[in-house]
């Protein structure tokens, strides 16, 4: 272990840390969507076995390169394949995937933080008005909220492991938590809001389907901050003496519980304002969801307790999807930050400061690829129709880089790095994991299904996308 690198100072902080990474917008709103029109209970089952059967092992694999290596994950790769070629493209790969995803999230989270600002000046019926997203994403107002948006970022991230990330994870989840909870209660007293909550615990078997069984996996693979190197990075912060098998549970048990209490506020309100609603004609996306579509129902409370308290109400609410935004981003550009600073040798500021001047000039062109700037709005072409700057990226390395990566630790772990070196490093701080059922089950899913099961949705992910072909009827 590297005696001048920085570490967590407890494991609760490197739960918290590791837990705010993956606890992100989708979560929030997306997830609930999705399980609603997916089969209800019947989704949320097929989801927790995913994770458990198929992210989890993945999520160990990870974290045990990170520990093994002490390094970022291009420094990971490189350390433990002896420095081989071939596998410091996977690295690389595994860094600049982050790098460009925080690219896109920053968006979004910038989008958020206007929604927050302008709920908190009063303005929540301007932005329920049905054409203010498409209006407020081509303003220049935007960009004030995104220098708002950096400085929250680099204010955490320059502070480093122990007294940024850590510090700002202690606060953060718990506000989360707490936020959450408190909007679930409130919710949960209004009038048909039990209607909602049938919708999406009741399990309906006839609508499980291929389509369905893939779009739950993809969101626990996802959800997880799997294929991001985030994992690998912040595992390397970590001490020898930490159970990383019970750290990766409490990781993959706080995500997917967060994802299903907000469940209990999303669904429970949208049928409390609108009873008839068909929960099939719901939007699949986040964005539509929370910029469009809950802004009105956040206005309708003003019947009930007034715009005032309608407007706190709404303003709990994207201050609870801000914070995931946050902690997300910030997990997300540490993985570049720490390969500048051990590869490149820069300094923490220094690192950040590149990073600031990189993605933030292709953040700025993303936010003018609506409609601000022709040639960005209208970048390319594939899959029968014209994608702006803003999709290619989201497409490229949000939907099909993040499982090339996953099935490139399945191999490099049992095929490079080798069964017995995993488990060994896994066995450091559990000495009940050699031999156990735990050990079996990781070394044999990693090397077997999981792989495959990445592998298709990589090749059916790119002939989707980009050829607007499905080749496995989903």
């Amino acid at each position: 272990m590297s005696s001048n690198r920085e570490h967590f100072s407890s494991r609760l902080g490197f739960i918290l840390a590791a837990a705010g990474s993956a606890v992100g917008i989708g979560n929030l709103v997306g997830f609930p969507v999705s399980a609603t029109k997916n089969g209800g209970g019947a989704f949320l089952l097929v989801y927790a076995l995913f994770v458990a059967f198929i992210c989890l092992p993945v999520m160990i694999a990870e974290m045990a390169m990170g520990r093994k290596a002490q390094k970022d994950p291009y420094g990971a790769y490189r350390k433990l394949s002896d420095k081989d070629r071939k596998w410091s493209f996977a690295g690389l790969l595994a860094v600049i995937t982050p790098f460009m995803i925080a690219v896109f999230y920053m968006v979004i989270t910038v989008w958020i933080f206007g929604y927050l600002a302008q709920t908190v000046f009063g303005n929540l019926d301007k932005l329920a008005s049905p054409s203010h997203f498409g209006e407020f994403i081509n303003q220049y107002s935007v960009f004030w909220y995104m220098v708002g948006v950096a400085l929250i970022v680099n204010f955490i991230l320059v502070g480093g492991v122990k007294q940024g990330i850590e510090k700002a994870s202690k606060i953060l989840m718990p506000a989360l938590f707490i936020l959450l909870i408190g909007l679930v209660i409130y919710v949960l007293t209004l009038d048909n809001a039990w209607a909602g909550v049938r919708f999406y615990v009741v399990p309906d078997i006839s609508k499980l389907n291929a389509s369905v069984l893939n779009g739950a996996l993809s969101q626990a693979f996802f959800s997880l901050s799997l294929g991001m190197g985030i994992l690998i990075t912040y595992a390397s912060y970590i001490s020898k003496k930490d159970d990383i098998v019970s750290g990766a549970k409490m990781v993959a048990v706080t995500d997917s519980m967060v994802a299903f209490i907000a469940g209990l506020m999303v669904l429970p309100a949208i049928f409390s304002f609108n009873p008839n609603t068909n929960p099939d004609e719901l939007s699949d996306s986040s964005v539509s969801m929370i910029f469009v579509y809950l802004p009105k129902l956040l206005l309708a409370l003003q019947a009930d307790i007034g715009y005032v308290g309608a407007s706190a109400v709404a303003a709990v609410f994207f201050l609870l999807v801000f914070f995931a935004a946050i902690t997300s981003l910030v997990s997300i550009v540490e993985v570049p930050t720490a390969t500048l600073i051990e590869e490149a040798k820069l300094s923490r500021q220094k690192a950040l400061l590149v990073l600031a001047g990189s993605i933030g000039i292709l953040t700025v062109m993303c936010t003018m690829s609506f409609g601000m700037v022709e040639w960005l709005t209208k970048f390319t072409s594939y899959g029968g129709a014209d994608k702006s700057m803003f999709d290619v990226v989201y497409d490229i390395f949000y939907d099909t880089i993040l499982p090339l990566n996953g099935l490139m630790v399945c191999l490099f772990t049992m095929y490079r790095w080798k069964k017995a070196k995993l488990s060994e490093e896994l066995s450091q701080g559990c000495d009940s994991y050699s031999g156990s059922f735990m050990e079996k089950y990781v070394n044999f899913s990693l090397s077997t299904f999981i792989p495959v099961i990445l592998l298709a949705i990589l090749i059916n992910t790119i002939a989707t996308k980009f050829f607007a072909t499905s080749l496995f009827g989903f």
